[in-house]
């Protein structure tokens, strides 16, 4: 596949610190990693309460400091992951100028992740790489003033420790393919969170112009990428009101981790 420059990014939303990019990888290349992730060893995955993960590229410890290990070698020859989102030029001003770390969760259909933010220890990029299955990516901003009806609570993780609460409606929802990379940078990194609902089917209200777009039913939120999607099965059951079920995905968290100790294997 073609490298990949920022300009040809398409943004989601008007502030372009979203960006959407459908077909980041092939068919062939999906089921490759797909197959690499499913051969490693059952101690190298963490079994949360709801979902399971792996970690590539080393450990965090200390004060967000990366103690680094070598990636797997194919996610930097075939597919050349890494060099790709390095071409795009969103981590062109890193420590590192690419990603130097992975996390590779598994969502089995109702699995979700709860709205959190990555945190400090990363340059304010990261890039998802979807594998297997859609989702339903969902945004969110932290509430202002007192707590009200249908807000989420939040404990931060702030010098004082104070309850901070999140406005349950999203402020941009996303529908991510399979092969499908969603980029979130600047201020939808730093002072916004993330999420996927525990679904094990998405349902959308039809919609197909920008006044009355397709919307997530259950948000009743715009599918805001909805123009770019590539899946004629995916885009069809969006634009008309339909339903897709989710199976199993595999995400690749890629972000890089700006202070690293020394190591054999630090590569930049």
């Amino acid at each position: 596949m073609a490298s990949i420059t920022v300009g040809q990014m398409q943004a989601v939303g008007e502030r372009c610190e979203v960006f959407y990019i459908p077909n980041f990888i092939t068919e062939e290349e999906e089921s490759y990693l797909i197959r690499k992730i499913k051969d490693t060893s059952h101690q190298s995955w963490k079994t949360l309460t709801n979902r399971r993960l792996q970690t590539w590229g080393g450990q965090m410890f200390g004060r967000n400091v990366l103690l680094p290990q070598a990636l797997p070698p194919f996610v930097e020859a075939y597919p050349n992951i890494i060099s790709r989102l390095q071409s795009t030029g969103v981590f062109r001003n890193s420590a590192h100028g690419a990603p130097n770390h992975i996390i590779v969760n598994e969502y089995l259909p109702g699995q979700g992740i709860m709205p959190h933010q990555d945190g400090p220890a990363y340059y304010p990029v990261v890039a998802t790489l979807s594998l297997g299955s859609h989702t339903a990516f969902h945004y969110y901003k932290y509430r202002t003033g007192n707590t009200s009806h249908g807000a989420t609570d939040l404990m931060s993780s702030g010098p004082e420790n104070e309850q901070r609460v999140i406005d349950s409606t999203p402020v941009m929802s996303v529908l991510l393919e399979p092969r499908s990379v969603i980029i979130t940078s600047g201020s939808m990194y730093t002072s916004h969170l993330h999420g996927i609902e525990n679904e094990c089917t998405d349902r959308f209200t039809a919609g197909s112009d920008d006044i009355n777009p397709p919307k997530f039913a259950a948000l009743n939120v715009a599918v805001a990428n909805w123009k770019l999607l590539s899946g004629k099965d995916i885009k069809e059951a969006v634009i008309n009101g339909g339903y897709l079920e989710r199976g199993t995905r595999y995400s690749l968290t890629c972000r890089d981790v700006e202070k690293m100790a020394n190591s054999k294997f630090g590569r930049r």
